[in-house]
């Protein structure tokens, strides 16, 4: 099982959005904070981008930035009306609406702004899937509506992936070094692929050749928490989504994910969710609208 593919796909609400914005001379675009990911790669020119913190990074042809929990931020061009203002800069900026209820630790971790500079050779897919919805979005023709829609999903995986690989190449902890041991990663992929399973630490310490005690320090070190509360949090997160887009009922939800009783089931989704399953359905179900991400006004 591909762990981050299911992270995302476990996560993901209504339907991405994207738009081309050419702009020249002096330029300021302000936008404010969503419930979602957004993202700005630069096509042509360059620019600014701005945070909340004062913070400020300048941004080439190429670049990609990454907002992941929707942090207000602010685009704007180079220099002054003296300087760069005859400079046409072309963005491709976009969004993600995310299920922000109970957010993966993964997604959870990121930090506000995830900027992934120009360098040679790195990271080719993502700059393919940069380079093809730019030419749809210049160009659209036949199918670039469906074409968009699958294009802005990799786009998605290939910025995530990007960060990740960054990140371990630094040494960095977290999800990063957790996805790249092979170890800690067999365990990942083992709960994912049959959260149904009546795991123990024990048995997913001999899927990754570790012994329970060693398996138990490693995995906790790197993803955050013990093997199996991550095992509690993922099955009841995938009975969530389960809730709110299907009309499976309770009874096979729960034995879906591991739990022998509705009653059983029940206790548990409520420890993690402060609801019941059967009201989370009711007030959930139909909650998830298309994304909607514009420059804030001014």
């Amino acid at each position: 099982m591909d762990v981050l593919s299911d992270v995302i796909t476990s996560f993901r609400a209504g339907r991405p959005f994207a738009n081309r914005e050419d702009r020249a001379g002096v330029w300021h675009i302000p936008f404010a904070s969503f419930a979602g990911a957004g993202f700005h790669i630069v096509l042509s020119g360059s620019c600014r981008l701005l945070t909340p913190d004062g913070s400020q990074r300048t941004l080439s042809v190429g670049d990609v930035v990454l907002t992941p929990h929707g942090a207000q931020h602010a685009l704007e061009n180079l220099g002054h009306a003296d300087a760069e203002a005859d400079s046409p800069t072309s963005l491709l900026c976009g969004a993600y609406q995310l299920d922000q209820t109970h957010l993966h630790p993964l997604l959870a971790t990121l930090p506000d702004v995830i900027h992934l500079r120009v360098r040679f050779g790195r990271h080719p897919a993502l700059h393919s899937a940069v380079s093809l919805l730019g030419t749809e979005l210049r160009n659209p023709q036949q199918g670039s509506v469906s074409a968009l829609s699958t294009l802005l999903d990799l786009l998605l995986i290939y910025m995530l992936r990007a960060w990740l690989e960054d990140e371990s190449e630094r040494g960095a902890p977290g999800w990063s070094a957790a996805l790249a041991d092979p170890v800690i990663s067999a365990a990942l992929s083992a709960m994912h692929e049959n959260p149904a399973h009546a795991w123990t630490v024990e048995e997913l310490g001999k899927e990754a050749n570790l012994s329970r005690a060693a398996f138990a320090r490693r995995f906790t070190t790197l993803v955050g928490e013990p093997p199996l509360t991550y095992l509690t949090w993922w099955r009841l997160s995938i009975a969530a989504r389960l809730l709110k887009e299907s009309g499976t009922s309770l009874e096979s939800i729960a034995r879906s994910v591991g739990y022998g009783s509705q009653y059983a089931f029940a206790n548990a989704f409520k420890r993690v969710h402060g609801t019941s399953p059967g009201r989370y359905r009711r007030t959930h179900t139909g909650d998830q609208q298309p994304t909607q991400w514009h420059p804030s006004p001014g």
